[in-house]
């Protein structure tokens, strides 16, 4: 009977080691079978550590560069998103490509949405570049003309001069109406910013009434029964109103920047913030402020009793409304 080397004798541990990896039987070359079968479940082991090392690296690297193509899809669905709705910066767009992720958009979608958002811009559309144009030529032509006509009347003594100055006044309200938006919210910026016809029949007929009042009064009447000191001094207010009027509006649109609008909202929308410095922190609405001061700044330039009183009660009824919610053009 053949002795075996205890040491060249396999374990159970190694026989079914030996079994699993299908080699020779424990025998008198029991230790060259042994050693071949180390040799093979070594590479089998090496081969499938590398095997493993490369699906982690490459999990790791496809996992690495998932959240950069996840962006890079994010962002062609928030443009296409953005040019579909007409506007930049719109809480929809945002939402619709965090809520969703439908994959990258096709050519023909933002060829789509490209003409849907280049037709907001030709004539008769809410974004009419030739609108946007014509009214700005038009509101500087007018001050230009009123501007002259009023410094002209001025010199030569004529009370009338106020009534110019009033349209005058109206030209620079009007276009800065449309600039302050343009540069603080363009997304909002449209044709009705310039806020010519979207106030109302009211709006229309409350400065007409204050135009023809002018020139009634300075062409029948153009010295008035007020002493002469106190007749300057009314005529000095109303300027430095309509100036600190103005300046106060404007301010206030600029440092609201995105969070205002023309019409009062009704519902606050996601991308809607509490602005609650500058103005903001000493006045509730500093662009109602402006305005009601501008306004009764150019009534007392106007030298305008009826409509000063008119003005007065009218816009405070009005602005006491919209602040508690009535809505509004002039914001």
């Amino acid at each position: 009977m053949a002795l075996h080397n205890p040491s060249t004798v396999p374990s159970a541990h190694e026989r079914d080691e030996l079994h699993y990896g299908n080699a020779f039987p424990a025998d008198g070359g029991g230790n060259a079978a042994a050693v071949g079968m180390n040799g093979s479940a070594s590479r089998s082991h090496e081969n499938h550590d590398t095997a493993s090392r490369s699906r982690v690296n490459g999990n790791a690297n496809a996992t690495a560069d998932e959240p950069q193509v996840r962006a890079r899809r994010n962002v062609l669905n928030e443009a296409a998103t953005m040019i579909n709705i007409g506007g930049l910066g719109h809480a929809q767009a945002s939402n619709n490509s965090t809520a969703t992720d439908q994959g990258p958009p096709t050519s023909e979608e933002i060829s789509s949405a490209l003409r849907a958002y280049e037709r907001a811009f030709l004539p008769h559309q809410p974004k009419s570049l030739s609108g946007i144009s014509m009214r700005a030529f038009l509101l500087g032509l007018v001050l230009s003309l009123s501007s002259i006509i009023s410094l002209y009347l001025a010199y030569n003594g004529h009370t009338i001069w106020r009534a110019p100055f009033f349209i005058a006044s109206l030209c620079v309200f009007h276009f800065l109406e449309f600039y302050t938006t343009a540069l603080t919210n363009t997304a909002s910026a449209r044709v009705s910013s310039f806020l010519l016809s979207s106030n109302g029949s009211a709006y229309t007929i409350a400065h007409t009434a204050a135009f023809v009042e002018c020139i009634l009064i300075h062409s029948f009447r153009p010295y008035s029964f007020l002493p002469a000191s106190l007749h300057t001094i009314l005529l000095t207010s109303g300027i430095l109103l309509i100036i600190l009027g103005q300046t106060i509006r404007a301010i206030a649109m600029v440092q609201a920047g995105g969070n205002f609008s023309h019409l009062v909202a009704h519902t606050k929308r996601s991308e809607h913030r509490l602005v609650t410095s500058g103005l903001y922190s000493v006045l509730r609405h500093p662009s109602y402020f402006g305005y009601f001061w501008w306004a009764i700044g150019t009534q007392l330039a106007c030298g305008n009793a009826v409509c000063l009183v008119g003005y007065a009660g009218v816009l405070w009824v009005f602005f006491c409304e919209a602040g508690r919610g009535g809505g509004g053009a002039v914001d």
